[in-house]
């Protein structure tokens, strides 16, 4: 069902139908200050796997999780450096995606994460309201996978309205642009997809503490899609340790229009986040 939001009373009434549907495990459509996002309840698999079936996506290509304060990021997060807490400060409610490494107490299954969470505080009061009636949600961008991400209500009906329960209309989205991805899981944080916040603007906040971000992004997003290029880099991963196997060595890289999506571990090139333009993640 679809909910306008011109009047405080329609608001409330988009905010309350979309919160419900979440908790039951629905997947809603939702405005955020990127592009619409189809969200889930992160800690519901069987949600996830919804959404990541509405895009058209596989388990490999994990969909990353909005928050309604920054204070939710150390629930989620372990070992959150000193700079990204400062970037968090600057640039949060707003278009910046952090990848870091997750708790290990989450009960929560959103994919071949290899023990990592993209997290952002969307800078949209609507959507806030609602995660802060219903804890983190795994959001996408509003579209099937391959297809422009929706930057209105009538597109993300067009593409995913007979798999959600509810989509929240709040007219053309303010940014449009997808959210820039910055990797925080190894000893440099680096930018793996180029968004709404420039490197230079980032670093900007950074080099008064005598570090910056190193460029691992790609040349662009795939034209549209509010997601990133599929070979993308992939985040930094821990080093193996005695009690776990080392990585495969490194696969031959995909046919992009043929071969599987390949799996983040065996192949170096692989994006493990080709989602927030996803809302972010978009």
């Amino acid at each position: 069902m679809r909910y306008p939001t011109t009047t405080d009373a329609e608001r409330e009434s988009a905010i309350e139908a979309a919160s419900i549907a979440l908790q039951r495990g629905e997947l809603v459509v939702l405005p955020t200050d990127t592009v619409y996002g189809i969200a889930a309840d992160a800690f519901s698999a069987d949600a996830v796997s919804d959404l990541l079936a509405a895009k058209g996506r596989g388990r490999e290509m994990p969909p990353p999780v909005l928050i309604a304060s920054a204070a939710t990021l150390d629930a989620l997060a372990r070992d959150v450096p000193p700079w990204v807490r400062e970037l968090v400060a600057e640039f949060w409610p707003g278009p910046l995606t952090i990848v870091l490494h997750q708790q290990s107490s989450l009960l929560w299954d959103l994919g071949e994460t290899r023990g990592t969470v993209a997290v952002r505080m969307p800078d949209d009061e609507l959507t806030r309201a609602v995660l802060e009636r219903t804890g983190p949600l795994a959001v996408s961008s509003a579209n099937t996978t391959g297809e422009p991400a929706a930057t209105d209500a009538d597109r993300a009906e067009a593409m995913l309205g007979d798999r959600v329960a509810v989509i929240i209309d709040a007219g053309e989205s303010r940014g449009g642009e997808a959210s820039t991805i910055v990797d925080a899981t190894g000893p440099e944080g680096r930018i793996l997809r180029h968004g709404a916040l420039s490197i230079t603007r980032l670093n900007d906040v950074l080099s008064p503490l005598g570090t910056s971000l190193l460029d691992s992004a790609p040349d662009s997003a795939a034209p549209g899609t509010g997601e990133p290029d599929r070979l993308a880099k992939q985040p930094h991963q821990p080093a193996a340790s005695p009690e776990a196997p080392a990585p495969p060595a490194p696969a031959a890289a995909p046919d992009p229009l043929t071969d599987p999506l390949p799996d983040p571990l065996s192949d170096p090139l692989a994006d493990p986040l080709a989602g927030p333009g996803d809302p972010d993640e978009g």
